[in-house]
């Protein structure tokens, strides 16, 4: 945990013909046939992934979102062995407190585009001063700029030891931590871990389901009942994704590698609710996404990541997390039944929210920001 890390500069460059590659490889997509009036049933209609693909090659602007990205300080550093990319934004108010932030699948880096303003300027925000923080967030390994592991075993846990280390590696002695989706997984494996300096954790979700014992229902609401019901049953309904990323990542990874449409449909299904919200979608923002899938060619490795914890157990397993614990609950995302996350989590907060969904991160962070800051202020 006290190692010494050799930290370097980044900057995000593209070469122009990987963005060439792309337009022709888009222009070129042998599209699939689909049953006509069958919606989503089947999987993310040609339709959306279309238009999806079509702005992709002709009215979307990479150079844009790349500046965009490269405004704020960047870094890569070596952890155990693995490349880590991160941003690194300080604060201007020397009491800030230093927060990682970990992003989910099929997210990235992008996510927290708008909550670092908010959360490392309040002065600038309308927040208060005494609640800055410094941020770190690292692209997880397997994923964008920190490229793929070139050895198996990266499961939630060693990237929780490895983000642990670039923590102390940065100075930090004191800090918190945030995530959500495989971000929140790497954050309890955090909790567990404990490691020295850690105040906290702050989660969007803990996947936590019933024990068996049927005590446990008479102490759960009727809106966790609902939940179960409902929003769980129909994401394990669709949850294709998963099984195989759990089982045959490198499979997968042929098609997310070599055709951009692939890895724009399969990619798509969360941000666009299984397609049924691609109206709602912020198309800039998704294809920055996925664009750094395609560039960085990680759309096989950060399925990996799926591979090792199913492996492990590492992110799921029921081992104590003492540490103070955080749950941001959002209304169109996976529900944490408290009861059941209790059992092995010491959750100190427990907020449920009238809107938001999966990547609350980007379209919520106002609620996210004032969650964080209400929940890090109190420790």
């Amino acid at each position: 945990m006290t190692e010494t890390i050799d930290i370097k500069p980044f900057r995000i460059d593209i070469p122009q013909a990987e963005l060439d590659d792309l337009a022709s490889r888009l222009a070129a997509t042998r599209w699939p046939d689909e049953v006509p009036g069958s919606g989503t049933a089947y999987g993310m209609p040609t339709a959306v992934v279309r238009r999806l693909a079509d702005h992709w090659r002709d009215g979307f602007d990479w150079r844009a979102q790349e500046a965009r990205l490269n405004e704020i300080p960047q870094f890569t550093t070596t952890v155990d062995g693995q490349n880590i990319h991160f941003l690194h934004v300080r604060s201007a108010e020397s009491d800030a407190t230093p927060l990682l932030l970990m992003h989910g699948w099929p997210g990235s880096i992008v996510e927290f585009l708008n909550v670092i303003g908010p959360l490392t300027d309040p002065r600038s925000h309308g927040g208060d001063p005494a609640q800055a923080f410094h941020v770190v967030a690292p692209s997880l390994p397997g994923y964008g700029f920190s490229g793929p592991p070139t050895e198996p075993g990266w499961d939630s846990a060693r990237i929780a030891r490895a983000f642990a280390t670039l923590m102390t590696g940065l100075g930090y002695e004191r800090w918190g931590a945030a995530g959500g989706d495989a971000g929140a997984l790497v954050g309890r494996e955090l909790g567990i871990l404990a490691p020295a300096g850690l105040i906290g954790v702050h989660l969007l979700q803990i996947f936590a389901f019933p024990s068996g014992d049927p005590a446990e229902f008479d102490k759960i609401s009727e809106a966790d009942k609902a939940s179960l019901s409902g929003t769980t049953a129909e994401f394990q309904s669709k949850a294709g994704y998963q099984k195989i990323q759990q089982s045959r990542p490198l499979t997968l990874a042929y098609g997310l590698t070599d055709s951009p449409a692939g890895q724009l449909a399969w990619n798509a299904e969360l941000w666009t609710g299984w397609g049924d919200f691609a109206d709602y979608l912020d198309v800039d923002n998704y294809l920055t996404h996925v664009s750094i899938y395609w560039f960085t060619r990680t759309g096989g490795s950060s399925a990996r990541h799926y591979y090792e914890d199913a492996q492990s157990g590492a992110g799921y397993r029921e081992e104590p997390n003492e540490v103070p614990t955080a749950v941001a609950v959002f209304p169109q995302d996976f529900r944490t039944i408290q009861t059941f996350a209790g059992r092995s989590n010491n959750i100190v907060r427990y907020t449920e929210f009238d809107r938001g969904g999966h990547f609350a991160y980007t379209t919520d962070p106002d609620l996210v920001v004032a969650d964080l800051r209400a929940f890090f202020g109190g420790l």
